[in-house]
């Protein structure tokens, strides 16, 4: 760890350790005085991009930059000015489409006709090739246009002549340009999940994840938790199917999670396989049952399971999950009458469901890697990380440390190159 530490500090400074004051011969001492450069960071390159001291290559970064934070500026007002005025008129005559009909934010773009698109495109690349393509003195981002580029649409200005306050305002439109480019991007994300920027959200009457939000499964604290925006196209029927996919996972880890633990007190009697000499109790819990099952045990368990997938479990109505099998699935229980409570329990499925698909997930890892999913380490007798928990490098607070689980299949030759290329 120290010398991949020594060997980045070195890359990035010169030297691997000491005072930054000593660090003279660093490549990054060549933009430390640039704009841009400001408390509490100061020069802050973490990925040291401007490591190689290449001054052409730093000026064409400070160039994007700083165009990406006058674009990302302008987009911000561009959020938030249609919220309160838009232009009078006619976008297109032709199309019969006014300012006033084309929705804020990302809804936008599949309003503007093509021709608009084509305007905008044409304007930025007139303005990018011909107007501001050229710099003044060598400094990346002035393109003459003066203070706030008023001259770009004729209001001549020399700019700002005092030194210290144009490096004030410069470093002011770097902070406000970086500021601006998290604040767009935050903006596309609330807008693209809940069809707009900024509000309360019971003001996002638009948004397509209302359409889900008073469905089964919202609960407090989080209630309608869709962080990747699988739902934010508003299909009901590809909502539907993700439920029904989710209520089976759900169903099948909590027998899975029962599956665990019931071995470990009741084994059905008598025998798995006559043919084989197997009884059920010979038959190991968890993950290592699965090399003493036999295959055509295997072969009765997989045809079990399609069987009741393709023949036995016919969705009833419109409700996912729904296989009118009653309550908890028995068949000769009646179905829950009650509204409200049926609605309490089919959330108490849902909720149990995703409990036990972490569950589960969490007893086969901690089976791989010990023997057995729960109980105290000093029980885990067959674990295949006993056959090295007493070598040289197992020390307190860790102890047999290897989460990746490197040493589960307990070859010994294995650990021993291992431990060969470690020293």
């Amino acid at each position: 760890m120290a010398i991949i530490g020594m060997f980045f500090q070195d890359g990035l400074t010169g030297s691997a350790w000491g005072d930054w004051a000593n660090y003279t011969d660093s490549p990054l001492r060549a933009f430390e005085d640039e704009t841009g450069v400001q408390p509490p960071v100061g020069f802050w390159d973490p990925l040291g991009l401007s490591a190689s001291g290449n001054v052409s290559d730093f000026k064409r970064r400070r160039e994007v930059e700083l165009k990406h934070g006058r674009v990302a500026m302008f987009a911000t007002i561009g959020y938030i000015l249609p919220e309160y005025w838009r232009f009078p008129g006619y976008l297109s005559k032709y199309l019969d489409i006014k300012f006033a009909d084309v929705p804020n934010g990302l809804s936008a773009f599949s309003k503007v006709p093509a021709f608009g698109w084509l305007q905008i495109v044409g304007f930025a690349g007139i303005v990018e090739v011909n107007i501001y393509n050229e710099q003044v003195k060598d400094e990346p981002g002035n393109y003459g246009a003066g203070f706030l580029g008023l001259r770009s649409i004729g209001i001549m200005n020399t700019g700002i002549e005092d030194p210290e306050t144009r490096k004030k305002k410069l470093n002011a439109e770097l902070a406000n340009g970086r500021l601006a480019m998290f604040a767009i991007i935050g903006m596309f994300f609330q807008d693209g999940l809940t069809g707009s920027a900024w509000g309360d959200w019971s003001l996002y009457t638009a948004s397509p994840l209302r359409a889900f939000e008073g469905e089964l499964g919202v609960q407090a604290p989080v209630g309608f938790w869709d962080p990747l925006g699988l739902s934010a196209d508003g299909d009901a029927e590809v909502f539907k199917r993700r439920r029904e996919v989710e209520l089976k996972h759900g169903r099948i880890s909590m027998f899975a999670t029962i599956g665990y633990i019931v071995p470990e007190y009741f084994r059905w009697p008598g025998e798995l396989s006559p043919k084989l000499g197997l009884k059920f109790t010979d038959i190991p819990n968890g993950l290592a049952a699965l090399t003493k099952v036999p295959g055509q045990g295997w072969g009765q368990i997989v045809a079990f399971l399609g069987t009741y997938e393709l023949f036995i479990n016919k969705p009833v109505g419109d409700e996912p999950g729904n296989y009118g099998k009653g309550n908890l699935g028995l068949g000769f229980l009646p179905s829950v009458a009650d509204p409200e409570a049926r609605t309490r329990k089919l959330s108490a499925e849902l909720a149990n469901g995703r409990l036990a698909m972490m569950a589960i997930i969490g007893m086969l890892f901690q089976d791989g890697l010990t023997g057995s999913a729960w109980g105290d380490w000093a029980l885990y007798t067959d674990s295949p990380l006993r056959a090295f928990e007493q070598e040289l490098g197992a020390q307190p607070p860790l102890g047999f440390w290897d989460p990746v689980g490197f040493t589960k299949d307990g070859s010994a030759e294995n650990f021993k190159r291992r431990r060969a290329v470690e020293i």
